[in-house]
């Protein structure tokens, strides 16, 4: 039977037929603004808007700059605020979703309100318990509403230092962090975590929140629509002489916004950049898939084994190098699409309904549209969004069959489902090497996948070698902390960390506690990221406990 790794093809039916793979590469080396530029598309979907939307909120953004007269390299941070500001949202989707059960819907009603005081507290209460009924609803809400004010508070803190974390990452402006860590600080001084205001948030950030906002109740209710909301957040959120400016000039600040696909004036605005050597682009497309990877702890460092298991593969495949090159990058950045699917999906442990499969087989889809709009990663997002396509047709989204699947990409989807069995997921525990193999063969004899490319998976992963326990790591880690990181880098908490390891919970804080202070970091997404630079992450086997 075919894996459920990725909620996977036994509950997911075929999509529509395909006529071909997509569009093939004849470009040279994309330029980091063009891969920022397909980032934003991933972040749209987190935010549960439509692709483009953030490319919108940034021509306004600019707009708003220019009428604003500002400096070249304050505009320039201005264009990266309004694509990005929203860079950290997706590696918070787990205790987001741990909160309000939708992580996606929830993100989206948030532009809807004022977010402060009774109009936030209503929609959070809204979003609490959705899944329950009658007095255990109302159980869920009460518990929430006591201890609401610090969850957030947490919640947001994580958000912001993962923000700035990932921006550092895919190479921006040095003063990125610090503007987007005023993401959910207001005018009026009610916003987290720090309660700056007025001036005190950066002028990048306050012509971001207003752009942001704006562009949904453009696209959605009109110019009256927009400024009427402008005007009612005027000196709450936003600053009123940014406020005043847009309400009085919407019109031309707006004009043609909707009409016409902004990828190109997006990328005419962009600060001049070279394309990128073959060092800087695989460092960017390996970000991105952490990027992708961080929307539940069930996929931490998947992208990146999945990226090593392919390329390793290809030789005894008989591909050559550029091949090989297609399929490693095509490995980090498969997963992109996960942004457009709810984590209360994503994490569910039990049954999967007929909403939820249909929103999973879309995942791959959504994961080529993003890459195929830089002109150098065609090839790529080809390779990418075949993924879960099968020989039989049983696969998605596109339920393409033999004749339509090259080698690269059978060959990746035999890496990523290998992958996959040696993952643990919420509904099941991983598989050993030896029970992942047999999985992977019987996927073979069942003509769902390539046995070529299966074979040279199999001997690509070879035989594991037994783990050492370290006695000492990076930044002075004991081997026992490196326990401890590994786990809570899997979303558990400090009383499943003390049943994992069957010591006492105040012993297991204290190791957080210490691994924190070491490593420098203040939240589950900052760890997930030490580990996966240093070496450290080791999925295991087994399901979390609950």
């Amino acid at each position: 039977m075919a894996d459920q790794g990725a909620r996977g093809f036994d509950r997911i039916p075929a999509g529509p037929g395909s006529a071909g793979s997509g569009p093939r590469a004849g470009a040279g080396a994309p330029r980091r603004s063009e891969l920022l530029a397909a980032l934003s598309l991933a972040i749209d979907l987190g935010l549960g808007q439509p692709m483009e939307h953030m490319m919108r909120a940034t021509l306004l953004g600019l707009r708003i700059a220019e009428l604003l007269g500002v400096d070249k390299s304050t505009r320039e941070r201005i264009y990266h605020a309004n694509l990005l500001a929203w860079i950290g949202c997706h590696a918070d989707s787990f205790e987001l979703a741990a909160l309000f059960e939708d992580d996606i819907a929830f993100r989206s009603d948030y532009y809807l309100i004022d977010a402060h005081g009774l109009p936030m507290l209503s929609l959070m209460l809204r979003h609490t318990g959705s899944r329950h009924a009658g007095a255990q609803r109302a159980l869920d809400r009460a518990r929430f509403a006591i201890g609401a004010k610090t969850a957030v508070r947490d919640l947001i803190a994580s958000h912001c230092t993962s923000a700035g974390q990932l921006a550092a990452r895919v190479g921006l402006d040095g003063n990125l962090p610090s503007i987007l860590a005023h993401t959910f600080e207001r005018w009026d001084g009610l916003g987290l975590p720090a309660g700056r205001s007025g001036a005190q948030i950066p002028l990048e950030m306050r012509i971001a929140q207003l752009a942001d906002a704006a562009e949904v109740f453009l696209r959605t209710g009109g110019i009256d629509a927009a400024v009427a909301m402008v005007a009612a957040r005027r000196g709450t959120q936003f600053d009123p002489e940014i406020a005043d400016l847009f309400c009085a000039r919407a019109p031309e600040l707006s004009r043609g916004l909707m009409l016409s696909d902004p990828w190109p004036a997006v990328l005419a605005s962009a600060p001049a950049d070279a394309p990128l050597d073959v060092a800087g682009l695989d460092s960017v497309l390996e970000a991105m898939g952490d990027f992708a990877d961080l929307k539940s702890p069930w996929t931490t460092g998947h992208s990146r084994a999945v990226a090593t298991l392919a390329a390793g593969a290809a030789g005894r495949l008989g591909l050559g190098p550029a091949e090989t090159v297609v399929l490693r990058r095509a490995g980090w950045v498969h997963d992109l699409g996960r942004m457009g699917v709810s984590n209360a999906v994503w994490d569910k442990p039990g049954p999967l309904s007929a909403v939820d499969l249909e929103h999973l087989a879309m995942y791959p889809f959504l994961t080529e549209r993003i890459l195929a709009r830089v002109p150098g990663m065609r090839r790529v997002a080809e390779v990418a969004g075949a993924h879960r396509e099968r020989l039989d047709g049983s696969g998605y989204p596109q339920g393409r069959t033999g004749a339509e699947l090259d080698p690269a990409q059978r060959l990746l989807a035999a890496a990523e489902a290998h992958q996959t069995y040696l993952e643990p997921r919420p509904h099941r525990e991983a598989l050993g090497p030896r029970a992942a193999g047999e999985r992977l063969r019987s996927e073979a004899a069942a003509g769902r996948l390539d046995a070529s490319a299966v074979d040279a998976v199999l001997a690509a992963a070879g035989t594991p070698l037994a783990r050492r326990r370290r006695s000492a790591g990076p930044e002075g880690l004991t081997g026992r902390e490196i326990e401890v990181l590994r786990l809570l880098c899997r979303g558990m908490d400090n009383r499943q960390i003390a049943a994992a390891l069957v010591i006492a919970p105040k012993t297991a804080r204290n190791h957080v506690e210490h691994i924190y202070l070491k490593i420098g970091a203040s939240n589950r997404v900052s760890a997930t990221l030490f580990a996966l630079e240093h070496g450290l992450w080791d999925r295991g086997q087994g399901k979390a406990p609950r």
